[in-house]
């Protein structure tokens, strides 16, 4: 009887595990359609007014603007990079939830999924602040894609060459083995400051991972959900499927052949 309970207990704790990151995950999608919505009727009323001979400055980057900018990013990567981290959050909630029931506290699972998050905030700041040192030198639209087809021809090469390096290949074997992880950084804690450090640590596998990836949405349009979406499912691919490494060596094949097409295109 107890044993059914507990294990009745866990089915349940899975699901609102797997509920919330649903949620989380369809809430920052949502964002992100009503954002590109928002900026492409933007961009037709500055193209109309472009045909009628009248120019709109492009907004000044002020302190409300870099908040906006690394919102943007930051609510983005929640859509993209959440769907992937979803094993690793599950495992760690089981894992909880079974020592609770053997008598054994561990941290809330909300802890490493701060950390994780923690990290991709970082991340989220160091794009902002690319996405305005691009925009100073006035080498991406105002859609924040790159205006430059050598400098876009370049990142595709880079995000391309970058998938077959030996630090890919690291950084997508630790976020492909979740258990293995967490054991070789200390296993699982009781105090949420280590659980936050687990999370963080495996944010930071995740970007260097996933870093040159999302480099690309300079190059297909921060803003282009097509893209982003298709970016995301290599991401989810790569660190779920058997194949994963290959899914990022074929990628990685496919960006080369976009950046020399791109160069020979023009």
């Amino acid at each position: 009887m107890i044993e059914t309970l507990v294990e009745k207990a866990l089915r349940r704790d899975r699901l609102i595990t797997a509920s919330a990151i649903g949620v989380i995950a369809l809430l920052a999608w949502t964002y992100i359609i009503l954002l590109s919505r928002q900026m492409n009727a933007s961009m037709s009323e500055v193209n109309d007014m472009a045909a009628m001979g009248m120019a709109m400055p492009e907004p000044a980057w002020d302190v409300s603007r870099f908040v906006l900018t690394f919102l943007m990013w930051a609510v983005m990567m929640m859509a993209m990079m959440l769907p992937s981290a979803a094993p690793f959050i599950l495992l760690y909630a089981r894992v909880g939830r079974s020592a609770a029931a053997d008598g054994v506290v561990f941290a809330p699972t909300f802890w490493f999924a701060a950390g994780y998050v923690l990290a991709w905030a970082g991340f989220s700041a160091m794009a902002t602040l690319a996405q305005f040192a691009l925009s100073q030198a006035a080498l991406i639209t105002p859609m924040a894609v790159l205006s430059s087809r050598w400098v876009g021809a370049g990142v595709l090469f880079a995000a391309g060459v970058y998938q077959w390096t030996p630090l890919k290949d690291a950084c997508l074997t630790r976020c492909r083995t979740p258990l293995s992880f967490i054991q070789s950084h200390g296993g699982f804690k009781g105090e949420a400051v280590a659980s936050v450090r687990i999370g963080l640590l495996h944010g930071l596998y995740c970007i260097g991972c996933c870093w040159m990836l999302m480099a690309l949405l300079f190059v297909g349009g921060v803003m282009n959900l097509l893209w982003i979406a298709a970016l995301a499912i290599l991401v989810l691919l790569e660190k779920v499927l058997p194949a994963g490494v290959w899914v990022a060596r074929a990628a990685g094949v496919t960006f080369v052949a976009a950046a020399v097409w791109l160069l020979l295109a023009h």
